[in-house]
């Protein structure tokens, strides 16, 4: 299921520039969909590939904590 920026932004309690520094500071987050060429062109996450990489992240974290 895809989920707009904004949405992404509201799963994780966070603003658009605070999931910009996400992006930003994780280069395994996942890749945004754009669907257009133009700039205005709305970008979309896939939810699954958002769900993977927060139980990676998870189960990194369960490794340092063993």
């Amino acid at each position: 299921m895809l989920k707009k920026f904004n949405e992404i932004c509201e799963y994780f309690s966070v603003t658009r520039d605070g999931l910009r520094k996400i992006q930003l500071k994780n280069p395994d987050f996942p890749k945004p969909i754009k669907l257009g060429d133009t700039k205005q062109a709305p970008v979309y996450f896939d939810m699954k590939e958002i769900e993977a990489w927060v139980e990676s992240k998870k189960a990194a974290r369960d490794e340092v904590t063993a």
